[in-house]
């Protein structure tokens, strides 16, 4: 394997990407390709999982072209996805019954309501708080609304899957059905004691078990790909939904580290090692991985809208005309002018967990211009992760001393000199900030050999930058203030 490679296949909310790593853990080719956002209704998101499955093998394809490399150079693929967006297809067509529910869509809010009273029973199994953000009442909606699928799926016709599953079962021209703990642990159907789909839980959202995939290590061979999309069948070896993978790709591999990742949302992990550690403060309790028979645990605090806020004023605002432009646009004003803005776009997610809380923006004035706008965008997305770092303290019963921060909008300098401003401690980015996709690859090239253990690939993080505190504690306890009474405001919205 001296002159072999890993690919990892990173299927995102907006876009796939391949990219192939060396033995050093950097990236030797990369392709990516976005795909089409679906808003049916208010608060409903979807995909075509057909199109999610075109574009990640055509990046594959692309990847492997653009490095020169052939199929037997691979020596593992690793994936990671895109978690709870819920597909449900035909075991024997491969058809999807109905477009893929993203995690971010808010149509089963109410049904979720109307379980609150059963909401300590359900954590107690599976670490999650009752939300539509999770699978299991996405899989019960199609099973409810999709002509004949209830019929079907009791039949044993049909196969639900995360995307990893998804992409997985189409790599192998389904030949394997499998999914990984870390996403399994996402979809409120998964006993994350038990190590095991949960009878009862099925039963409660009438869900049959014979639509569910197998759980296998996050770090194993699972099958090759088929023939029919590369000449040398490459095993496929690891799985983690993508904020797993991202703390795995951190080598946050110790209790206590902790890392956020700034994608389409934002998602903050702390490895609190073999033990599952219930929040008193909101936050979620999930597998971060399992590798052999051990699991790995973690807490976790997600933001639904980061990234995406970003892409609100491209696309829907047209402030911006591509998402790197808001940095400039924040650097013509000195300060956010007094403007808040809570990117409550599809609700707000963890402390809060309020479906109805909808996006706004405060303090505008006739002095208002698109500077003070965008940096109240960018603001908005550290002050929500300040709320999740301050419950994950609360939670742990110590204060941060840094952390660890990776994906695209992490790049934004003022982002993280904002983040860093608000904590009063470090942020640390690494060179490397593709961890989701590398994390992926660390994965599958230990199940094959391609590095001998964790201890083999530690060494391989390294820091870019790391963002000191540079803001006076008063002005950050102004700004605080006021970014707590623009929340409460938000979340006065009431859906009728």
């Amino acid at each position: 394997m001296q002159n072999q490679f890993i690919m990892s296949l990173d299927q995102g909310t907006t876009s796939s990407r391949a990219i192939i790593f060396n033995r050093h853990g950097e990236t030797i080719s990369v392709a990516q390709k976005p795909f089409t956002q679906y808003f049916p209704k208010p608060g409903w998101v979807e995909h075509d999982a057909k199109e999610i499955w075109g574009s990640q093998i055509a990046v594959l394809t692309e990847a492997l072209a653009k490095s020169g490399l052939e199929a037997k150079d691979i020596a593992a693929i690793g994936v990671t996805n895109q978690r709870e967006t819920t597909i449900v297809w035909d075991r024997a067509t491969g058809e999807p019954v109905h477009n893929a529910i993203v995690w971010q869509d808010r149509r089963t809010a109410k049904y979720c309501d109307s379980l609150r009273d059963r909401s300590d029973w359900i954590r107690s199994k599976t670490g999650l708080i009752i939300d539509a953000y999770f699978s299991a009442t996405k899989v019960k909606w199609i099973l409810d609304n999709v002509e004949n699928a209830r019929k079907r799926a009791e039949a044993g016709e049909l196969c639900f899957g995360t995307v990893d599953t998804w992409l997985i079962w189409n790599l192998t021209k389904g030949e394997t059905f499998v999914t990984d703990p870390s996403n399994a642990s996402r979809t409120m159907l998964y006993n994350i004691h038990t190590l095991d789909w949960d009878d009862e839980l099925l039963a409660l959202f009438d869900i049959p078990r014979s639509m569910l995939p197998a759980v296998r290590a996050s770090s194993e061979v699972y099958g090759a790909v088929s023939s029919r999309y590369l000449d040398h069948p490459v095993p496929v070896a690891g799985i983690a939904g993508d904020q797993q993978a991202a703390l795995f790709g951190q080598l946050c591999t110790e209790k206590g580290m902790l890392k956020n990742t700034y994608g389409t949302g934002c998602f903050l992990l702390m490895n609190t090692g073999e033990q599952a550690v219930t929040s008193k403060n909101n936050l979620l309790t999930t597998i971060a991985w399992k590798i052999g028979d051990k699991a790995t645990y973690a807490l976790e605090g997600g933001v639904f809208v980061g990234g995406a806020a970003i892409q609100w004023l491209r696309d829907g605002a047209r402030i911006i005309r591509t998402s790197a432009d808001i940095n400039t646009l924040a650097e013509t004003v000195e300060d956010n002018g007094g403007v808040y803005f809570v990117p409550a776009l599809t609700g707000l997610g963890a402390p809060y967990w309020d479906s109805y809380a909808r996006g706004t923006i405060f303090g505008i004035t006739r002095g208002t211009t698109d500077g003070h706008i965008a940096r109240a965008t960018l603001e908005g997305i550290a002050f929500q992760v300040y709320d999740i770092v301050k419950a994950m303290e609360a939670d742990a019963g110590e204060k941060t001393r840094e952390l660890r921060v990776d994906g695209g909008a992490s790049k934004s300098d003022y982002l993280m000199q904002t983040q860093a401003d608000i904590f009063g401690f470090n942020i640390v980015r690494p060179k490397t900030v593709e961890t989701t996709a590398l994390g992926a690859a660390y994965l599958a090239g230990l199940a094959v050999g391609y590095w001998a253990d964790i201890d083999n690939i530690r060494k391989q993080w390294k820091i870019d930058r790391t963002f000191t505190p540079q803001l006076e504690p008063e002005r950050v306890k102004e700004k605080l203030h006021y970014w707590h009474k623009a929340v409460k405001a938000a979340r006065n919205w009431i859906e009728e």
